[in-house]
């Protein structure tokens, strides 16, 4: 007989069924994903999607990724705890509170004001006191507190902004998902060098637009 809790047996299900599954095996990684709250993060209407294999809508249109999604780019980014990581999309701020489990400092750009105050009101409620979520277009200027370790858009675009890859310090990495439905990737870039980067796809996945990032025209010759 299962001694666990509904809530904690669904939390079990989502890290052995979809997560594990994923690739993602990193025991650090795992032990995170159970003691962060994820159902804390999810809005009160959608919270029995909490652990769902699925995006979690979000106000203003916005989602959460997939729990795979999230835990896969956790693992592959490998945040280190010395290290100052930006997050471009910080939706209701579930992944700047893994991030922040891993990382020295976390600065969380989030456009929707709603889930701006969100965001930080369920990082406040998780205890966690290195992650700052602002108000700002993580399409625009990110050079305010750069360069960074890390910098992870959550969310998909058409292509690395070339902004944000200045953004990085040498060894940086940045992740995104790039590419259009119904074929995306998940994007690694190493900042190498002073104008050096390299590039590595190891995963497809589909997620939502990232806002305000430039899309390319549908028209090439």
């Amino acid at each position: 007989m299962s001694t666990l809790s509904p809530i904690e047996q669904a939390r079990f299900n989502m890290i052995e069924q979809q997560i594990r599954p994923w690739d993602v095996l990193d025991p650090t990684v795992l032990e995170l994903l159970s003691a962060v709250r994820r159902e804390d993060f999810v809005p009160l209407a959608h919270k029995a999607l909490a652990f769902m294999d699925m995006e979690v809508p979000l106000p203003g249109g916005e989602c959460m990724l997939a729990p795979r999604v999230e835990a896969r780019l956790l693992q592959d980014l490998k945040v280190q705890p010395h290290e100052k990581v930006l997050e471009v999309g910080g939706g209701s701020g579930y992944m700047a509170a893994l991030l922040a489990h891993r990382a020295q400092r976390v600065i969380s750009l989030e456009l929707n004001p709603e889930l701006v105050q969100m965001a930080r009101a369920n990082l406040q409620k998780a205890g966690i006191t290195n992650a700052e979520v602002r108000e700002g277009d993580g399409a625009k200027d990110v050079s305010v507190d750069g360069p960074f370790d890390v910098i992870l858009l959550s969310g998909s675009v058409a292509e690395v902004p070339k902004a944000l890859l200045a953004q990085l310090k040498q060894g940086g990495r940045l992740a995104a998902i790039v590419g259009a439905e119904p074929m995306m990737r998940a994007t690694f870039v190493t900042r190498t060098g002073e104008a050096s980067y390299t590039t590595t796809q190891p995963w497809d996945t589909v997620a939502p637009r990232l806002r305000n990032f430039p899309e390319p025209s549908r028209f090439s010759f």
